[in-house]
């Protein structure tokens, strides 16, 4: 008995649909590069509930005929190749011919197009692969896709899919690797009738400060480089504008995005020493490439390439990046010639010449509040200060280490000791301003002082956000923050968590937030980057319930309010942070899992013996 056979085509398109089309980004992706390869100038993308309810693209490319537009719904139906060597000299987005039968295999499909060369347009709709009607339409030129009902007949695959602020995010994603590669092309996205995002024609460098904001502006060096292997072109920022969260970072190759992870260790490779340990530079570089030297068909997303020269590209790309970086570098250059210039007299401190030295004559017995004090008396009524405030020695030497009152809790599950000297001894010592050594019952306490600040202040910034007891500190100046419009789905949630510990920002639109004030006893911090940091690794992480977006921003604000490693503290200070240490309810290991305190027992140090 023969037991292999064809799948139906509805079948087969629902199987390649779980490669190319995995979420409502993905219908974006695949007609906006259509559009793209239609030689469209105005492309406009309208989503509903991110994607769920409905995605319509409407752009004024060439259009197609009523042929074509029932052809297209076919499996390897399409107009970019003819045959398998056209493979491997590609010029547009797309090639495989699957996009469109994957949609409408996943989806309710309805298509009104129209040519230049004919008056009417046709209209098609296409209900899970089954052609349901096809008639003629008055439009205009081009095409205007409407996806209804994503994945209404795979239940299993829309229950899977994430939450509207996260797929809005994966679209806003997806929408700027698009937009960033055709400037020339004018673009708009709406999400539920909001306008999130208009872009006008213009050049690369413009494109990136519309979509990322104006303070990248500021940020950019030129990237250029023309070999006969490859060209390349685009930006990168300063060494100054690097940081560990939030870089937006791209490569194109052809007018295609793609990741390469090679690539971007030539990029890091040319920064070698300028930039802090774990901080990155944002880049957006364009590779053009003969289309023989480089496979896009590896993966259905294309997002992988393979390059021919792949090792000669990385040489050149270190090398321009390297080169724009040295050439924009502030360094004071010397100039010797001084030919035809004024000839200024250097000064002699020994005398020689009409120059004087200006000699201030001041009283130093004035005083403008009491004429007849002096300097005596007001130096004895300074004295006997220290009785009316303590001696400085009981005061804890840092203040970002707040009083808290908690049940006591020790490393070992038993209860702390209230001060020292009970059940530990009375000093306390630091080894190499990173460990703070304490004696105890069973031998030698060692602590990290960074991580077990972070416990501390990551349970009183906790506190703080259950209680809404937060305080905040004005800046003198304030200043202004601008984020992308991918965050705009969850920004607002992440901001107002941000006020409630402590933060004074306020919306100033089109993406710009104001910072007027930081939480107490983070100053001297830059606002504008403290800010940025925490939403960007709020957004990144995709958390959505309150709960742990609130550990998020916590443990992101404690960290770098923390007592940073070098930091030498006094006798005073160390047995604040440690009394604070064991007043928390897990003193052992950071909010991450790090652990804060180990014991080296009797035991082990007779054993070292």
């Amino acid at each position: 008995m023969d037991i292999i056979q064809l799948l139906p085509d509805s079948v087969a398109n629902q199987i390649a649909a779980g490669e190319v089309i995995q979420r409502p980004a993905s219908v974006i992706k695949e007609l906006v590069e259509n559009a793209i390869d239609a030689g469209a100038t105005h492309i406009q993308v309208l989503v509903v509930d991110a994607g769920r309810t409905s995605i319509q693209v409407i752009d004024d490319g060439c259009g197609m005929s009523d042929t074509d537009a029932r052809l297209a719904f076919e499996r390897h139906a399409t107009s970019k190749i003819r045959q398998a060597t056209d493979l491997f000299s590609l010029h547009t987005m797309g090639f495989r011919g699957e996009a469109l039968a994957s949609i409408a295999a996943v989806a309710q499909v309805t298509l009104q197009t129209r040519t230049d060369e004919n008056e009417v347009g046709t209209r098609i709709r296409i209900d899970g692969s089954r052609l349901i009607e096809q008639d003629m339409v008055s439009c205009p030129r081009g095409c205007n896709f409407l996806v209804e009902n994503l994945f209404f007949n795979i239940p299993a695959r829309r229950k899977f899919l994430k939450s509207n602020v996260t797929e809005m995010s994966n679209i806003t994603q997806a929408f700027e690797r698009i937009v960033l590669v055709y400037p020339e092309i004018n673009f708009s996205l709406y999400s539920n009738g909001q306008e999130m995002m208009s872009l006008q024609a213009s050049n690369f460098h413009r494109r990136i400060v519309d979509v990322f904001g104006k303070r990248l502006n500021q940020q950019l060096l030129s990237v250029e480089a023309d070999t006969t292997v490859c060209k390349i072109s685009g930006f990168v920022g300063k060494p100054e504008s690097a940081r560990k969260k939030g870089n937006h970072q791209y490569f194109f190759v052809n007018g295609r995005y793609m990741k390469h992870p090679y690539f971007h260790k030539a990029v890091l490779s040319a920064f070698d020493r300028l930039l802090p340990d774990g901080e990155q530079v944002s880049y957006f570089i364009n590779f053009t490439v003969n289309p023989e030297d480089i496979d896009v068909n590896i993966h259905p997303v294309k997002t992988e390439i393979k390059f021919e020269n792949e090792q000669v590209i990385w040489q050149i790309l270190m090398s321009a990046v390297r080169d724009a970086v040295g050439k924009f570098s502030t360094v004071t250059s010397l100039d010797f010639d001084t030919e035809g210039k004024p000839d200024i007299p250097v000064f002699n401190p020994l005398g020689g010449g009409d120059v004087k030295v200006p000699h201030i004559e001041y009283n130093p017995h004035y005083n403008p509040f009491k004429q007849s004090a002096t300097v005596e008396t007001r130096t004895r009524a300074a004295k006997g200060w220290e009785e009316l405030w303590g001696s400085p020695d009981s005061a804890p030497a840092t203040s970002v280490l707040l009083t808290t009152e908690a049940p006591s809790f020790s490393p070992e599950g038993g209860s702390a000791p209230s001060h020292f000297g009970d059940g530990w001894g009375e000093s306390v010592l630091q080894h190499s301003a990173r460990y703070i050594l304490i004696s105890n019952n069973d031998g030698v306490m060692i602590i990290d002082q960074h991580r077990a600040s972070i416990r501390v202040l990551y349970e009183q910034y906790m506190a703080a956000l259950k209680e809404r007891t937060a305080h905040t500190q004005k800046i003198l100046f304030p200043e202004v923050v601008q984020f992308p419009p991918s965050y705009a789905a969850s920004l607002e949630t992440i901001l107002t968590e941000l006020r409630t510990l402590g933060f004074d920002i306020s919306n100033l639109g089109g993406g710009s937030y104001s910072v007027e004030g930081i939480p107490s006893g983070l100053g001297g911090m830059d606002a504008v980057s403290l800010v940025s940091d925490l939403v960007a690794e709020a957004f990144e992480q995709g958390r959505n319930s309150t709960d742990q977006i609130h550990n998020i921003l916590a443990l992101g604000l404690a960290k770098r309010a923390a007592v940073p490693y070098g930091e030498i503290l006094d006798e005073a200070a160390m047995k604040h942070l440690v009394t604070q240490l064991f007043h928390c309810d897990t003193p052992r290991y950071t909010p991450d899992g790090k652990k804060v305190v180990t014991t080296i027992t009797d035991t082990d140090i007779e054993r070292m013996f």
